[in-house]
């Protein structure tokens, strides 16, 4: 269009004849992608470049080096004062600027975007103008019409009988509320401030929580009757409510869309009519509170049933355990009338393995009862396993093959050796006797953490635990002896093959131990016993190494030692005891008597002392009232059982230990010496 052009007569003259400058500064309008213009001279002569055609119209023709106020007559008086600003060094730039066209479109509003900067020529003064242009009249007009539809529907919300809002950012600002949202919430100062600003109340409600999980996640949030609680109001309000996020055109989460439904008076007539029906609902609570008392009577009628299965294997027991003792001391009072004194060890060995034995059916009775002395230590179950695991491959025999699998850094818990140790040995056994063709048994641990459900579900508390499974392959068993075989005295097993106590003395012993067991059986697939044992947070104690067999040595001249216990046998045989060692033993029936010599002037070095006492006071009550005027006073409790809570649920001050009748009179002795030559 520039060589085309006849520039003979025109001001510049013809192209060869221009400056530099010009030539530079044209030669930049030209190579520009964008919309351009260059008004050069003091008639500002208007060159533009190909991507400003479409703005020119019916000018295209004749506008190449005519004078802008020519080209753009319509809009000279609204463009010379911007052109004056910018000869004089004040360059600016527009954004959607409205302009009045009527020249060759008719009376038509239009937007543009411009900027207008100085061009210099070879002596440094001002010749001319760049200007960069863009007509935006059909964005903005779009924008007119989006911001249109946006009012248009949320006039639409603003009508809706529900009521809805419109969140915006993880702050939850309020960019709209509906009238319904206000009648609700009552006049506020929504737009602009984020919900926690708005309803301090709904702190603890779960509102807020639940939006932070919507605009995270980006899932919807709906629930029915929802109560709500606002400030002013003295009872709940129940919604029906929708959280949906907001995405933007990338698919980000921008805002959050809130509405829902008042359904307040519709679930109070709701009730009102349940309230109607309360004649019915009464007759049917007083059926199911039949059905209640039916069911109670017979878990009576089967807790009787169990207590004289109990009974009557307790005593068929103790009965042949008590023949045993009580023939053998016949034995040996008749061979010692006789002068046959040497047949005596025998039967003295007999009574003493029938004693035995019968301590052990106690053991188990109490650990089913939960009653049993526990010396609990922070253990390494991995490690007890890795222990035991010999023992029990001779135990079960070749025919079985055992594989253990602990987990990674097991869990400490706070448990007794030896006891656990007996209850692995125990689910073994039982293991192999499902298993008469041989087959595999698992031990495996496990750390756990059992949320609220499935610690409801095992009868337990939440949190973490370490289990102890024994699986293997073998029967199974059924759902009516899984049901029954925690009971004492129930066994599946051939009469002389079985107490039916191993499993209560685990059961009795686990829980005891705060912990809870679990059977896990399909009838030919195999059976799991599972021990959850709390996680304890103290580290594991090292074994000590274990020592042999010492010799107590005779007590210091004048050692004294308070024996207090209620049966005269028991009184009797520790009395002989310390005498035979050299001390000076002082005897009591029960607390008071055994408080009245505390509180004397009786040089004393310990306290021996059964826990329960008749007379109002126990041994751990007696122990503590002579401790106010001996505060060094040792003490060694000697019990039937262990009185759990008397005892301080094992934790004893220091200076104070627990021994569990029957014990062996050497072990006593021991016990005795340790204590006094302690610091």
């Amino acid at each position: 269009m520039i060589r085309e052009r006849d520039w003979s007569g025109h001001p510049l003259g013809p192209p060869e004849t221009w400056p530099d400058a010009l030539r530079v500064a044209l030669g930049l309008v030209l190579e520009s992608p964008e919309s351009m213009i260059l008004a050069w001279g003091p008639e500002l002569h208007f060159f533009f470049n190909d991507t400003y055609f479409p703005l020119l119209g019916p000018r295209l023709s004749w506008a190449m080096g005519a004078p802008f106020r020519e080209v753009w007559a319509d809009a000279w008086d609204q463009a010379k004062p911007i052109i004056d600003e910018a000869f004089a060094g004040r360059a600016q730039r527009f954004v959607d600027l409205p302009w009045t066209l009527d020249t060759d479109r008719g009376a038509k509003e239009t937007f543009w975007s411009f900027s207008y900067s100085r061009v210099f020529d070879a002596d440094g003064a001002v010749a001319g103008l760049f200007i960069f242009t863009n007509e935006t009249t059909a964005r903005v007009n779009s924008d007119r019409r989006l911001a249109a539809e946006i009012a248009r529907q949320r006039k639409l919300l603003q009508q809706m009988p529900g009521f809805a809002a419109v969140l915006r950012g993880p702050e939850h600002i309020f960019d709209y509320v509906n009238d319904a949202y206000v009648a609700i919430a009552g006049n506020r100062d929504f737009l602009g401030h984020g919900v926690r600003t708005v309803f301090p109340e709904l702190v603890g409600q779960g509102f807020f929580e639940l939006l932070d999980g919507v605009y995270a996640t980006g899932q919807p949030f709906t629930a029915r009757a929802m109560p709500i609680r606002l400030a002013g109001e003295d009872q709940d309000r129940f919604i029906d409510l929708l959280y949906k996020a907001i995405r933007d055109d990338t698919g980000a989460v921008i805002g959050i869309f809130v509405g829902g439904y008042d359904v307040t008076e519709r679930l109070r007539a709701e009730r009102a009519l349940e309230a109607a029906n309360a004649g019915l609902a009464e007759r049917v609570a007083a059926a199911l509170a039949e059905q209640a008392r039916i069911e109670e009577a017979l878990r009576q009628s089967q807790k009787m049933e169990a207590v004289g299965q109990l009974t009557g294997g307790l005593a068929h027991d103790f009965n042949n355990l008590l023949a045993g003792i009580s023939g053998s001391l016949e034995l040996m009072q008749s061979r010692i009338a006789q002068g046959r004194q040497g047949e005596i060890d025998r039967y003295m060995s007999a009574a003493q393995g029938a004693t035995r034995r019968a301590a052990a059916l106690t053991h188990r009775l109490l650990a089913f009862s939960r009653r049993q002395t526990l010396d609990p230590k922070p253990t390494d179950v991995n490690r007890l396993v890795a222990g035991m695991e010999e023992l029990i491959r001779r135990t079960v025999g070749p025919t079985i093959a055992i594989e253990t699998v602990g987990t990674a850094g097991p869990w400490t818990v706070l448990i007794d050796p030896p006891q656990l140790e007996n209850a692995l040995l125990n689910l073994c056994i039982n293991a192999r006797d499902a298993m008469p063709d041989g087959g595999r048994i698992t031990i495996e641990t496990a750390n756990v953490r059992l949320d609220d459900h499935a610690a409801r579900a095992a009868d337990m508390q939440p949190g973490p635990y370490l289990t102890l499974s024994v699986s293997d392959t073998g029967t199974g068993m059924t759902p009516d002896v899984i049901v029954r075989a925690f009971e004492p005295f129930f066994t599946t097993k051939p009469i002389g093959q079985g107490t039916g106590l191993g499993l209560s003395m685990i059961y009795g012993f686990v829980r005891q131990s705060g912990g809870q067991v679990r059977i896990y059986s399909e009838v030919g697939q195999g059976t799991t016993m599972r021990l959850y044992l709390p996680r304890h947070a103290d580290a594991v104690q090292e074994p000590e190494a274990p020592g042999g067999p010492r010799e107590v040595p005779q007590a210091g001249q004048g050692r004294t030692v308070l024996v207090v216990d209620d049966e005269p046998t028991v009184r009797m045989l520790v009395t002989e005891i310390l005498e035979d060692l050299g001390y000076v033993a002082i005897e009591a029936a029960d607390g008071a008597g055994g408080l009245a010599v505390l509180q004397s002037d009786a040089h004393l070095d310990l306290l021996v002392t059964d826990v329960g006492l008749p007379g109002g006071m126990n041994g751990r009550q007696m122990a503590e009232a002579g401790r106010v005027t001996r505060p060094g006073l040792k003490v060694l409790f000697i019990t039937g059982y262990a009185e759990n809570a008397v005892l301080g649920h094992g934790h004893l001050e220091p200076g104070m230990q627990v021994m569990t009748k029957p014990f062996a009179m050497e072990a006593l002795a021991t016990r005795i010496d340790d204590l006094i030559k302690a610091n």
